[in-house]
């Protein structure tokens, strides 16, 4: 279940709740601002194949849990999003420019490690990944769809919440095996994770 099919059954995106380290959860206003009895269009979203359990709120809103999240990644397009005006140096922690770009680096840097690690790139088990850290990154993701939706998306803060996240999953969750392991599914798991992000941070493929 992708952010893009809840769209296209509620009329508009879902926003991700929580931190969805337990489990993936949207909120939405659908029902309140289409004029639809928010019975009527939870069970719409309930006859979608992933839709684990919807909930109406006493405020109208519906809460929706996917049980697969990371489907999304394979959603994940190109943006065309103009490089704020951040300094290249300090490359340190303070300096958010060198945090998205740094983020992009690793991401890239995933995806050659892959090449030569063997890590097979079909597929994918979008099951996967279930660590809490990759899981952060997936939930920055899913509010993509809000935020291209939005007069003023906001990406300079987008961009450095996802960097974070990414760094975050990169250095405790590794996406290549480690020593003499071999490639498992969480492995292409993360690999296409770390795809999704850097079609979305900016930067060199290299820093």
């Amino acid at each position: 279940m992708t952010p893009g099919e809840l769209a296209e059954v509620l009329g508009e995106p879902p926003a991700p709740e929580g931190t969805w380290e337990r489990e993936a959860a949207y909120v939405s206003a659908a029902a309140l601002r289409r004029r639809v009895p928010a019975a009527t269009l939870a069970a719409r979203v309930r006859e979608l194949d992933g839709v684990s359990h919807v909930d109406v709120r006493e405020n109208g809103f519906l809460r929706i849990v996917v049980s697969v999240p990371g489907e999304l990644v394979e959603t994940v397009e190109p943006l065309d999003i103009p490089e704020p005006g951040w300094p290249d140096f300090p490359r340190t922690w303070d300096n958010p420019g060198f945090v998205v770009r740094y983020g992009h680096a690793r991401a890239c840097a995933v995806r050659r490690w892959a090449r030569e690690l063997g890590v097979p790139s079909g597929g994918f088990p979008a099951g996967l990944p279930a660590d809490p850290y990759d899981r952060r990154v997936l939930r920055v993701l899913a509010e993509l769809p809000g935020r291209l939706a939005r007069s003023d998306p906001r990406w300079e803060t987008y961009l450095v919440r996802l960097a974070l996240a990414y760094h975050d999953a990169h250095e405790h969750a590794p996406a290549v095996p480690m020593g003499d392991a071999l490639a498992e599914p969480v492995h292409t798991a993360r690999v296409r994770l770390a795809e999704a992000v850097g079609r979305v941070l900016i930067g060199p493929d290299r820093l």
